[in-house]
């Protein structure tokens, strides 16, 4: 795996996951992540051209969501359980793999710069 499919499977999943916790709860909160997503998503082919900027905007809106997703999301869904606690885990996974990918797609990066 690459940074560019570890972007593309986390933007897919937060999608598909924000789209069923909406449908499930109609709160519209559950949409975060859809447009945290979808702004992922078009961030894609940038990161697959190795373009810095893009990809360092990826970088961002995933630590963002991450943090979301851990500090504010994670422990209501503790309290509640069920199916939204599966869901957040679900996204918070995807989410940290896609930075893992980038930080070291960075790294390879910097050494083949030296």
């Amino acid at each position: 795996m690459n940074a560019y499919k570890a972007n593309l499977l986390n933007s897919l999943t937060l999608i598909i996951i924000g789209f069923w916790g909406y449908f499930e709860s109609s709160s519209v909160t559950a949409l975060i992540p859809v447009v945290f997503g979808f702004v992922l998503l078009a961030c894609s082919k940038g990161v697959k051209n190795q373009n810095k900027i893009i990809a360092h905007v990826a970088v961002l809106f995933t630590l963002i969501i991450l943090l979301a997703l851990v500090g504010m999301r994670l422990p209501k869904s503790i309290g509640s359980g069920g199916i939204g606690l599966v869901r957040v885990l679900v996204m918070i996974s995807t989410s940290a793999l896609a930075m893992i990918y980038f930080v070291k797609s960075f790294i390879k990066a910097r050494k083949n710069k030296s």
